[in-house]
């Protein structure tokens, strides 16, 4: 089919871009890299090489998916060296159009990535996806270190399972991979209404395959916070109320632990920062970084002081001043009870915070 569309184009004197999967050296290149296509400039980068029929198609729907940081269509596991595309599609090189995949794991993992490689193909369908008929466009997925090629053997055993045919998905190392001519790199993203056996609502499902992770601590609604907080810590937290003086949870606790906000659960100060002022509210010398705490200038009560907020949760947390002992950088967050939770070393662990256990070590 592709050949028959190649031909008529060139009898036709147009390209064929818009219908086939590329043969059009007519086609200008417009090099212009894609932010996606930025390689990190990390040691976790990997990568994997996806053959799934047509590469335009299948290197734009990989370039979707949140993790993969660099793509690159070429030709992989042939018998000649630097092939050109004429030379593919005569089927004696023994070529696959191959897109070569960069992730970063720490973002995207391989089985995710395998899996929804399989929504765009047919498995069980030898040397054919979508029109596209060949020995060039048969599938696999190919490896360049024995970790991925194993998980990659085990994935696809795995999803093997769900068809009733055998599935033709090659699982080989990587032999050899050369890039494909400028005019195919990055094909639908620079000729948007180009050809693709992928399924276009396929696109649209990777973008939102692999979601940023929601925050572990957010705001909460003041509705929520209303049922969830005691009448004094709602009044301290959301209307910048004062507790009373010694007469307070926190004021005279001496275990070791973490306190964390109150309306979120975030961590805020450690036991080993904290100290005896004699104000009658919990002293620390610092929050346990200040990307976790804002401060503004404080004009009520006929006094200028310095509020300090959580900056995840937006609640009042006291005032920061500077009285505090001098060996400690010499301030004093004062704040209110009602404001904190405290979170024993003893359960730190159970209650989530075990990273937080070496800055106790620490002091």
């Amino acid at each position: 089919m592709k050949n028959i569309l190649i031909l008529l184009g060139m009898i036709l004197g147009i390209g064929v871009f818009a219908m086939s999967c590329g043969d059009s050296k007519k086609i200008k290149s417009t090099e212009t890299k894609r932010e996606n296509e930025t390689i990190m400039d990390s040691k976790n980068v990997k990568e994997v090489y996806f053959a799934g029929g047509c590469f335009w198609g299948t290197e734009h729907f990989f370039q979707q998916i949140r993790g993969v940081v660099g793509t690159e269509v070429g030709y992989a596991n042939g018998n000649v060296k630097n092939p050109t595309y004429e030379q593919v599609v005569s089927h004696t090189t023994g070529f696959a159009e191959t897109v070569k995949v960069k992730y970063d794991p720490e973002q995207v993992d391989l089985r995710l990535l395998i899996n929804l490689y399989f929504k765009t193909i047919d498995p069980t369908s030898l040397n054919q996806q979508g029109n596209d008929r060949g020995d060039q466009y048969r599938t696999g997925i190919y490896s360049t270190d024995k970790n991925t090629e194993a998980i990659v053997k085990e994935e696809v055993a795995k999803l093997s399972k769900n068809f009733s045919k055998p599935v033709v998905v090659e699982t080989i190392p990587l032999k050899n991979f050369y890039k494909a001519e400028d005019y195919h790199q990055d094909y639908l993203g620079k000729n948007p209404g180009g050809y693709c056996h992928i399924e276009p609502g396929l696109f649209e499902m990777a973008k939102n395959a692999n979601p940023l992770p929601k925050a572990k601590y957010q705001k909460q609604d003041k509705k929520v916070l209303k049922e969830k907080l005691t009448a004094e810590q709602y009044k301290v937290t959301q209307e910048n109320a004062t507790e009373r003086p010694f007469q307070n949870e926190y004021w005279d606790e001496t275990r070791e632990g973490i306190y964390v906000d109150v309306t979120t659960g975030e961590p805020l100060f450690i036991s080993t920062d904290k100290f005896e002022s004699g104000c009658g509210w919990p002293s620390f010398s610092k929050p346990i970084t200040k990307k976790l705490i804002d401060e503004k200038m404080d004009k009520s009560a006929g006094m200028v002081r310095v509020e300090v907020r959580s900056k995840t949760g937006d609640a009042h947390l006291g005032h920061v001043f500077t009285d505090g002992p001098a060996d400690k950088g010499g301030l004093r967050y004062c704040i209110n009870s009602a404001s904190l939770k405290f979170i024993p070393k003893a359960d730190m662990e159970k209650k989530g915070y075990g990273d937080y256990i070496p800055l106790l070590d620490k002091k």
